[in-house]
This record gives structure tokens, sequence and C-alpha cells, in this order.
């Protein structure tokens, strides 16, 4: 669709008012100026992969490269590896401010870096926030999240005080270093992600009716498609994507199929567009 004829500042009032679920990808890191951070999943491969040799057919194969080092080199060296590969946070973009400033009652965030957890120490109060990240199933068997305050502490389950839920269904560096990023991580989440266990409760009562708003995210891959299909699940039927690149056939299926407006244009320009007025 031309971006002419979606209303913008329809979507920042919606963003005001909490009917819009931000939903972050690994995209969102190229708003942040320069740092240090992996910001696709092939650079994040590369950086594991020249750690500890893997086979040359899965070098560039994320999943398949963290499983042969779980497998050959144990999950620790693993978590190490993705600890000091995420060690550096990147200071928080404008958009990802904004987006902590206008305390959605739901924020998404599917990549490993703590950007948007930085972004809402910077502008929020402890107490009105918190997040629940996904746990490796080969680390905490029959426990699917973990909550943390805004302090980092583990808490039995999101606190009804907080305004702000940080979802990050793939994990985060932060507080405690979880990690879903080999071919068994996933494995285990998708074959239960269809009846929404490892989905929090409160993740699924507070989507009830949103919209989400995808920025920085591609869904060439079957796992972005399946864990942003299964989130979105018994929320509203519109949704939005800042998408400026061409959609592969399976992604512009999946718009289709999930009634997701696509926006063209590049993240940085959205952002702008998005935020230049005052609502939030």
């Amino acid at each position: 669709m031309n971006c002419e004829s979606i209303d913008l500042e329809k979507i920042v009032r919606d963003l005001g008012e909490a009917r819009v679920v931000p939903y972050l990808g690994p995209g969102a890191l190229a708003l942040c100026g320069p740092h240090g951070v992996p910001s696709t999943p092939p650079v994040l491969c590369a950086g594991l992969t020249r750690r500890v040799g893997v086979p040359h057919k899965i070098r560039s194969r994320l999943t398949q490269a963290a499983q042969f080092i779980e497998n050959f080199k144990h999950r620790k060296t693993l978590v190490t590896l993705m600890n000091e590969a995420f060690a550096a946070t990147a200071a928080p973009s404008a958009l990802h401010l904004a987006l902590a400033r206008c305390a959605a009652p739901l924020v998404v965030d599917t990549w490993y870096d703590d950007t948007m957890l930085a972004a809402l120490r910077c502008g929020r109060p402890q107490a009105d926030w918190g997040q629940v990240q996904a746990l490796a199933q080969s680390e905490h068997f029959g426990t699917w999240t973990q909550a943390y305050d805004a302090a980092g502490t583990a808490v039995d389950e999101p606190l009804a005080a907080w305004c702000t839920l940080l979802y990050r269904p793939i994990g985060g560096r932060s507080p405690a270093g979880n990690y879903l990023v080999s071919d068994s991580d996933f494995v285990e989440v998708l074959t239960e992600i269809d009846i929404q266990t490892p989905i929090p409760a409160r993740v699924q009562e507070l989507r009830k009716g949103r919209s989400f708003l995808f920025l920085g995210c591609r869904f060439d891959d079957q796992l972005t498609r399946a864990f942003a299909r299964q989130i979105m699940k018994r929320s509203s039927a519109t949704h939005w994507a800042v998408l400026p690149e061409t959609p592969t056939r399976m992604e512009a299926r999946f718009l289709q199929e999930q009634g997701i407006v696509r926006i063209e244009m590049p993240l940085a320009q959205a952002a702008q567009r998005l935020f230049e007025t005052a609502c939030i």
C-alpha cells in the first residue's frame, strides 16, 4: 500500500492511547548510530563461528551453528559467546526512547540486545515496568519464561503495578543471559507454541483487541513468521509493518494472511514521521 494512504497520525494516536503494540526486530538497531552489537542473524552467526569452528555448510546458518557449538562445546560455551556478543548496549535511538515514553502496555522485542531495555531505564520509574523473557528448555526444563523487575530481580510473574511489560520471546542479554538460539531451543518452543504454552498469560491478555506495529522486522524466515503469528493471535484484525524492502513471496503471503499493512518507507523516515508529533 502507498504510504501516503496510511494515516500515520492515527497510528501515533493509537500508540498514545494504548491501542498498539510495538514489535521490534533486529533492524531497529540501524537507528542507533555506530555500535558494536550484532544487528542481523548473519552478523551474529559470523561472530560465533569466528570464535568456534563449525562445518562449512552451516557456517552461515545461525540456529544450526549454535546447535553445533552447544553439542560439541557445551551449552555454557554458547551462552558465554552470546553474552560476549551482546555485552555492549547501543545508545537508544529516538524511536526507542519515544516508545519507552509512550508507556504502551506491551512492547515486544525480538532480538537479544538490551537497547529497548536501556530506553526504559532512561525514561521510566523503576516501579513502572518490567520484562519477561523466554527460557531455553535445555537450561530450565518445564519453565518457559522468567519475569524480572526493572532492577533485574527475578519475580514469580509480571506485576500488576507495571504499566509496561517488555516481552522478549527469544530471550535477551540482561539480566541473566537467557537465549533461544539453537535448533533445539526453537524446536522445543515450536512444539508447544500453537497451543500458546510458551507465551505468558499476561502477554496473551495484553494483546487482546490491540494492533501490532512491526519495526525493524523481516518475515522472510519461517521462525520469524511463526513467532509473530502466534504472538499476534487473538489480537486486532489490523496491523502495520514498516517494510521498505520488496517482500519475498512468503513474506507477502504472511502479510496478507495476518492483516498486516505494509508501510513502504525506510525505518528512519517512518520513525521521524511517526514521532515528529507531540502525541507521545
